[in-house]
């Protein structure tokens, strides 16, 4: 047991990667849309662009959506409609006409007069109860015919038209009143007829929804079949009517059948393989290019968490309506990781995640050609992510890039301009204005991931900041000396592109650890006399080598990013106090070589390898006696060669040309630092 603990604590970082990887890769495939992916591309209206072809199966010719609702509207129309009467209400509504009658018409004699008046009033309740009277008005077409239920039996049909709405009981007994002649006793009639009148139909909701659905079950949704290798279309044909309803249903059943639990297996175990290469790729470029992030699980954690969490956001989208499709700030991707590492990688990443995309999305190739080219440009002209002016200018040439390349795609396809949806450049608008984001997720992602980004460097790059401050007091010659150098570095990581933000804040803070003994280091000795005096060789060296370890504690204590420390670990490498190690030879002493060593690690950078070369050039310039041009050169030259002769830059990813490069920026700014001119004769 002790044994598989060891060999789990000694293999932990590699055991988190396979396992991170193994989590990236099944979120992805369950995002991915669980149906098949139709081989081929086409378009209504336009040629069948691939060979002849033939159908793999049988299947059937689906109606359109069209067809369907169409058909729809016509079942509805022709269902029949129940309404249940009741005929026996006419009875008991005569025996209160009657009593109500009597009641209004009391004064009248009981004559002749009086029983016509009566028997009218009766003939007109009979009439509007043989038609049946309702309540209430129902959204019916006046010819719509209607089933009459009585009893729950049904005992014929009738135009909806020849029912009698009760709202309309007023017009109803003013016209019959006039044409019988009987004006003069209308108000009574309107009043006997709205005391006793009560609806006896009314619509049966259940009957009618229930023959409603039984005749919608019976719809067909095919409208014929295609058997097993018929000819379904030949290249060049016209996509169109018949042809474009016989593909679509074609591509229905295949992205149907490819999902069948039989495949379901074996579509997962294929989409899992292609996404596991893309991701292990990814894996591959970090081991050999980019080992630091490699080598930092938070790293690799935040870049996997990015790419799962666009391939969310666009799934997200397509199944909403993909039409929306561009409107995923997916340009957001390369510029975080840009703005966290570096170029190379954000690019790589990028291309890897649209490259997984393209199971997600239709006209992928189109959808992949505009994202890779939108994050190229993202790459190229996004520069000093702090300057908010270069993040607007940026993201208005990668609208631009959108609309342009969205445009070309459009015209190859159609051949004109005529159909052009405007509307999706709207959608390439707004995606630019989401990538405006990127600052506010920048500062999320620092705090969750404990990452630092440009933006935090140029906060740290302030000379006012609490440590830098502390630095000026304890030990001004140092912090002078920083500040030297931190011009030199970051001119000449200008000079070869490499991160000038973070150089500058490197080399300010690479040498905090010297407030410890500040008068130990000659920069800071003021009265002309040296601490080391009474010490030995060893004990010096040793005071000189634990300011990077002091440096180290001081600035995790005071929180400083991994980044900057890296600086402060890496500005000696490995190399020898020679002064001392050389004072203690002339001893004749025994001692160990690793006494005058630092510990290390080398730079393993480009930025990590100019701090070195700047800090070093820096510091023994000022030992220069009677400075010019030829002396300043070989000076230069010979640090440098020295560094490299002890293998300083082994580790670190820069070039010959490089270090030329660096070396000729180093010259100018001493030259400049030493106030030198051209000579001229008397």
């Amino acid at each position: 047991m002790k044994d598989i603990m060891n060999l789990f604590h000694k293999n932990h970082s590699l055991i988190y990667k396979v396992f991170l990887f193994v989590l990236t890769t099944f979120v992805i495939v369950y995002l991915f849309p669980k149906s098949g992916t139709f081989r081929y591309s086409f378009e209504k209206g336009k040629p069948w662009q691939s060979e002849n072809l033939y159908a793999p199966f049988d299947f059937a010719i689906k109606k359109t959506a069209e067809e369907i609702e169409a058909e729809k509207q016509q079942i509805t129309l022709q269902s029949p409609v129940f309404f249940d009467v009741d005929t026996t209400l006419i009875t008991s509504v005569k025996k209160e006409y009657s009593s109500a009658f009597d009641r209004l018409f009391f004064e009248l004699p009981r004559d002749q007069i009086k029983i016509d008046l009566y028997y009218r009033g009766v003939v007109l309740l009979d009439e509007l109860y043989q038609s049946g009277v309702l309540q209430d008005s129902y959204d019916y077409d006046t010819n719509q015919q209607i089933s009459i239920l009585v009893d729950k039996t049904q005992s014929g049909v009738k135009r909806f038209d020849s029912f009698f709405l009760q709202t309309n009981l007023k017009s109803f007994v003013e016209s019959s009143v006039e044409a019988l002649g009987l004006e003069a006793y209308k108000q009574r009639y309107l009043a006997l007829f709205f005391d006793v009148v009560k609806p006896n139909a009314q619509l049966n909701k259940v009957i009618t929804q229930i023959s409603f659905e039984e005749r919608l079950s019976q719809m067909k949704l095919v409208r014929g079949r295609v058997d097993k290798q018929t000819l379904i279309i030949s290249k060049g044909e016209v996509v169109q009517g018949d042809k474009y309803a016989v593909l679509n249903s074609l591509v229905s059943e295949y992205e149907s059948q490819v999902w069948t639990d039989s495949n379901y297996t074996l579509v997962v175990t294929a989409y899992t393989v292609l996404v596991s290469l893309a991701l292990l790729m990814l894996l591959l470029f970090m081991k050999k290019y980019r080992m630091e992030v490699f080598s930092n699980n938070t790293k690799v954690t935040f870049i996997f968490f990015n790419i799962v969490l666009m391939v969310f956001l666009t799934t997200l989208v397509v199944n909403f309506n993909s039409s929306y499709i561009y409107i995923v700030p997916l340009c957001i991707l390369p510029l975080i990781l840009k703005a966290f590492f570096d170029a190379r990688l954000g690019l790589f990443t990028h291309v890897i995640t649209v490259l997984l995309l393209g199971f997600v999305v239709a006209n992928n190739y189109e959808y992949m050609f505009l994202q890779i080219i939108a994050g190229i440009v993202t790459i190229l002209t996004v520069s000093e992510l702090y300057k908010r002016a270069n993040l607007f200018i940026s993201v208005g040439q990668i609208t631009l890039i959108y609309i342009v390349s969205y445009f070309a795609f459009f015209v190859i396809h159609e051949g004109s301009i005529d159909n052009l949806k405007w509307e999706t450049f709207l959608l390439f608008v707004l995606c630019g204005l989401a990538t405006l984001f990127v600052q506010p997720l920048i500062y999320v992602y620092e705090k969750l991931f404990g990452l630092v980004s440009d933006v935090s460097l140029l906060e740290l790059s302030d000379t006012n900041s609490k440590l830098l401050k502390e630095l000026s007091d304890k030990a001004p010659g140092t912090f002078h000396h920083s500040l030297n150098v931190a011009n030199l570095a970051e001119a000449a990581a200008n000079e070869i592109g490499a991160n000038t933000m973070l150089v500058r804040v490197g080399a300010l803070y690479h040498d905090i650890g010297k407030m410890k003994n500040p008068t130990y280091f000659t920069e800071n000795q003021m009265t002309g006399t040296n601490a080391h005096d009474e010490l030995s060789p060893k004990e010096s060296a040793k005071i000189i080598i634990n300011h990077v370890i002091d440096g180290v504690e001081l600035a995790k204590k005071n929180n400083l990013p991994d980044r900057v420390i890296d600086f402060i670990r890496t500005h000696h490498g490995t190399s020898t106090v020679y002064y001392f190690y050389n004072k203690q030879k002339e001893s004749n002493l025994d001692f160990e070589n690793s006494d005058f060593s630092y510990n290390g690690p080398k730079p393993f950078n480009k930025e990590t390898a100019i701090l070195m070369m700047c800090d070093s050039v820096e510091a023994a310039s000022k030992s220069l006696k009677d400075p010019n041009s030829t002396k300043i050169n070989n000076f230069v030259d010979a640090i440098i060669s020295k560094q490299m002769d002890t293998d300083q830059f082994l580790n670190a990813d820069i070039t010959l040309k490089e270090i030329q490069s660096i070396k000729k920026v180093l010259k100018q700014k001493l030259a400049n630092m030493y106030h030198l001119r051209i000579e001229y004769p008397d």
